[in-house]
């Protein structure tokens, strides 16, 4: 068995990672996770999490890990084999979270402990990928959580050159909650019309030219609610998150716990609304749980997020 320190601070487990894992502390805690149990991580990432989980459960664990994202897989992998004990078992999965119950299934494993949905966006994401979720580089505009692309999958590219203008206003103001949507979904189309968008700057360029100079002042960039509202679109995050929680749910063992970390008003009221509306539900945290000033100040990402916990209980 390697040796491992369980004893980290949050901001020494950080180091560790190019990513900074939200609320580490908050989650693996409020998860109560223990030696022995079946932690399902949905959202891998970077495996911060999981790898938190590895260190505080102080003995073995089945980790099963999913990532749309190929790059995160084996990122977390290598983190993961930096610490991982030889009576654990880890499962890593290139697929959606959405799919968890296929992976189960093929696992042979029939219910799970524990469950973790970290929806944000890793930094890795933001900063690496070239895959245009950032509207501070130049880069093609494609904001898929998939490595390789097939010619059949939806890019942002895509939807902004051929969607119509009236349903690219609606997915702008619907998931990017964005006030200046119909003039940005005009000049949209008017742009491609000259000439196809092909990068995030063309993009940007376009939004900047659709806000009023007040709004370009604001406190966030003009362009945040756009890539946003183009980002779920092209992953279809909405349908997804709400497929992971009635199947995270069905295959959580009775006294099993799920967490759920959200960044934006849309994902928390979904999430909210499911542990309020579902039998067989305890919620753990009354509250949302949120990123202290300290974390805030160094993972300024995290600011916007929400942490909820729910316990699944016995239905009397």
């Amino acid at each position: 068995m390697q040796e491992t320190n369980a004893n980290l601070s949050i901001s020494e487990h950080e180091k560790i990672n190019v990513h900074k894992s939200v609320l580490l502390h908050e989650v693996i805690s409020g998860l109560d996770i223990h030696k022995g149990e079946i932690y399902l991580d949905g959202t891998l990432g970077s495996g911060g999490h999981a790898r938190y989980a590895l260190e505080k459960a102080e003995g073995a664990l089945t980790i099963i890990g999913l990532d749309r994202d190929k790059v995160a897989i084996d990122r977390a992998r290598k983190n993961l084999d930096e610490i991982k004990n030889i009576e654990s078992k880890i499962f890593l999965k290139n697929v959606s979270y959405g799919d968890l119950n296929i992976v189960l299934d093929e696992l042979g494993i029939n219910k799970v402990d524990k469950i973790l949905f970290d929806l944000g966006l890793s930094s890795d994401q933001f900063e690496t990928s070239g895959r245009g979720f950032t509207f501070k580089r130049d880069e093609p505009l494609l904001m898929t959580f998939q490595k390789d692309i097939l010619p059949d999958d939806i890019t942002a590219k895509y939807i902004v050159n051929n969607w119509g203008e009236e349903t690219l206003a609606d997915i702008i103001y619907g998931y990017g909650e964005e006030r200046y949507s119909r003039k940005i979904a005009k000049n949209i189309v008017s742009y491609r019309k000259k000439k196809s968008i092909e990068t995030t700057f063309e993009l940007v360029d376009i939004i900047q030219h659709s806000v009023p100079d007040s709004y370009k002042r604001g406190r966030i960039h003009p362009a945040t609610r756009t890539f946003q509202a183009l980002r779920i679109a092209v992953n279809d995050e909405l349908n997804t998150l709400k497929q992971g929680l009635n199947k995270g749910f069905e295959r959580l063992k009775i006294g099993g716990r799920m967490a759920v970390i959200s960044f934006h008003s849309l994902e928390d009221r979904i999430v909210k609304h499911f542990y309020k509306e579902k039998e067989g539900i305890k919620i753990i945290t009354k509250k949302p749980i949120v990123p202290s000033d300290e974390e805030i100040k160094e993972n300024p990402r995290s600011r916007s997020a929400k942490l909820r916990i729910m316990e699944k209980i016995e239905i009397e």
